[in-house]
């Protein structure tokens, strides 16, 4: 099995990525960038299967990151595609995804390199 801590880069790996695709981008011209969209979306789905690879256990040692909701969004993306609300992306990609970042960059130092 991969280590839970590779599991959390590749978090904020994606993360940063989205940062990256979202400079200097405003949400109108995001909605009009299918791109910059589809590219949003999938770097979303990684965190979200990134999360849902994780032991019960250990998601279950750390509550304070919502696991469930990063889990079912990731799966409302790949299985319900076409119900996918752009809107919610970029909420999710330009609020919750730095949040989520900043928790879980502090859950590496804490946890270091067991």
């Amino acid at each position: 099995m991969r280590p839970e801590r590779l599991y959390l880069i590749d978090i904020v790996e994606a993360a940063d990525a989205i940062a990256r695709f979202l400079a200097d981008v405003d949400e109108e011209t995001s909605m009009q960038d299918e791109l910059r969209q589809r590219a949003v979306l999938q770097k979303v789905v990684v965190i979200g299967e990134a999360a849902a690879r994780l032991p019960a256990e250990f998601k279950s040692r750390h509550p304070e990151i919502p696991w469930p909701d990063i889990v079912a969004f990731r799966n409302i993306a790949v299985h319900e595609y076409f119900a996918v609300d752009w809107r919610i992306v970029w909420i999710t990609a330009t609020q919750e995804v730095p949040e989520l970042r900043r928790r879980i960059l502090f859950l590496l130092e804490k946890i270091g390199d067991d």
